[in-house]
């Protein structure tokens, strides 16, 4: 698996890669002409056919997340795609609404029409300023074409497609919090049952998609579902965007296979930066436990980095060299979630407030081998007691480093201070 795979990623490099124009001219919305040909069961079929799993995170089944939706219900059906990316290191969705927003765009009226919605919301992060304006031009483009509005290309079908920005929260990447925000209220994690499924955004049954997710159905339909499960492996079926990030001599976006390794990625890429060496990496994420030099060769598929001690998650493969400390990154990562944590649940509202205490102790210098154990058993009240992931993903680098890099922590309190500090330690002449 040395070649990659460019679909969504294929026409970033052409200057009008951004534009209908440039969009139609290689190809663009003719899947959407197939799909209004379609049974709409028959899509929802299709995309279970192929395999393809949710690529915001957490990879449940597509078709099977449309699936779950209830035959009937006195209110209507919405379609919601999730592009508030805010997360330390995953950087795929906003590069591609940038470099090609009408293969969203496409991809969202196809889904509306396979789960019979007639009313699609994009969430973007109100950051992101650039996007939010290429989505919108796409968005009005789509509509002069007659790909959105009423009797879309003659078919009967009808949709209307809003982009929402947000005002700034990582919490509402969380679906139902990011429900919450687009009615309106302040965006915190909603108690489930009852899923969004069935009582979803302003109570209607409601399918939350990643962007990467829906941006991939319109090549389902074009090319069939055989052709997405032909690739990637047996149970992480598909391509997908991998996003290099750090101390690697040429970052960015890498389409692949699902099942490709980080040391063939490396390779693809130029290897870690000249002179130095790798020295640990999230899979998914700083929300995802981390790994070493020894997890060069896992596969980076669902099922496989699980069975690892990680998750896939997003895909946003952040590379450190051996000149990082380790206390100093997940300090940095906890003061994100510190930061972000909406504060509903007391397990995350606390515990990562202690855990921002605690490190900047540790990275001074000024702990003790015991606050590793409190360390650990606070990630244990932290874990699986929140009403959403955010306060699981905080423990993750804080388990995981102190697991594997337990007498880099000790080298802290030992030597009073950062061994990577040259002011603090004869270390750094080894890390230069």
């Amino acid at each position: 698996m040395t070649t990659l795979t460019p679909i969504l990623t294929k026409y970033w490099d052409q200057a009008d890669s951004f534009t209908r124009a440039g969009y139609e001219r290689e190809g663009g919305y003719g899947a959407l002409r197939t799909a209004l040909g379609m049974d709409p069961d028959a899509i929802v079929q299709a995309v279970k056919d192929s395999g393809l799993r949710g690529r915001g995170g957490a990879g449940f089944p597509t078709g099977m997340k449309w699936g779950f939706l209830p035959p009937s219900s006195p209110n209507p059906r919405y379609l919601v795609v999730n592009a508030d990316e805010s997360e330390p290191g995953t950087c795929k969705d906003i590069p591609l609404m940038l470099a090609n927003p009408h293969v969203l765009v496409e991809g969202v009226i196809i889904s509306a029409y396979a789960i019979r919605s007639n009313h699609a919301f994009i969430y973007v992060r109100g950051e992101v300023l650039h996007v939010i304006r290429r989505l919108q031009q796409a968005v009005a483009e789509a509509y002069e074409a007659g790909y959105l509005g009423t009797d879309i290309l003659g078919s009967g079908y009808d949709l209307e497609l809003v982009v929402h920005t947000g005002a700034g929260a990582y919490i509402c990447g969380e679906e139902t919090a990011l429900l919450d925000s687009l009615e309106g209220y302040r965006g915190q994690p909603r108690l489930k049952p009852p899923f969004p499924a069935v009582a979803g955004l302003y109570g209607g049954p409601t399918v939350i998609n990643n962007v990467e997710s829906i941006a991939s159905v319109p090549s389902i339909v074009a090319n069939g579902a055989e052709w997405f499960a032909s690739m990637g492996t047996e149970k992480s079926q598909g391509f997908g965007i991998f996003s290099l990030s750090g101390h690697v001599t040429r970052p960015g976006q890498y389409e692949a296979p699902l099942g490709i390794t980080l040391r063939e990625l490396l390779d693809m890429a130029g290897g870690i930066r000249e002179g130095h060496r790798l020295k640990f990496w999230t899979p998914g994420g700083s929300s995802t436990p981390i790994f070493t030099e020894e997890h060069l060769d896992v596969p980076l598929d669902f099922e496989s980095v699980g069975a690892a001690g990680s998750m896939l998650g997003t895909r946003a493969l952040q590379i450190f060299d051996e000149t990082v400390c380790v206390v100093r990154a997940v300090l940095r990562w906890s003061e994100f979630y510190a930061h972000e944590s909406c504060g509903k649940c007391t397990p995350c509202r606390e515990g990562t407030y202690w855990y921002k205490q605690m490190l900047k102790r540790l990275e001074a210098g000024q702990g003790s081998e015991a606050d590793l154990d409190t360390l650990l058993d606070l990630s244990d009240n932290i874990l699986g007691r929140s009403f959403c992931a955010l306060g699981d993903g905080a423990t993750s680098p804080v388990v995981s480093s102190i697991k594997l890099f337990r007498d880099e922590y000790v080298a802290h309190f030992e030597q009073g201070g950062c061994p990577f500090d040259p002011a603090k330690s004869t270390l750094w002449a080894g890390a230069k």
